[in-house]
């Protein structure tokens, strides 16, 4: 389980920058408040923020990230 700060962090770095490493499904579930296994249905459908693998490891770009949440807001706007 995720501390409070922790998750306030991850909040924080997605509105006010990039951060300086590329983000976890972990990560990505916490910003969401889904569950991991929601995050791997995303990766798996091809919806949700678009994630790349390094190995055997799933990573987010936040700047990726970042363009899929303003993609959202937007289609929700229009569907409106």
């Amino acid at each position: 389980m995720t501390t409070p700060t922790k998750q306030s962090d991850l909040r924080a770095t997605l509105r006010g920058g990039l951060p300086d490493r590329y983000l976890t499904p972990d990560d990505i579930a916490e910003i969401f408040e889904v569950p991991l296994e929601t995050v791997y249905q995303w990766r798996r459908k091809h919806t949700g923020p678009p994630g790349f693998r390094i190995g055997k490891y799933v990573r987010y770009d936040p700047a990726d990230v970042r363009a899929y949440v303003t993609h959202c807001k937007s289609a929700d706007r229009d569907a409106a």
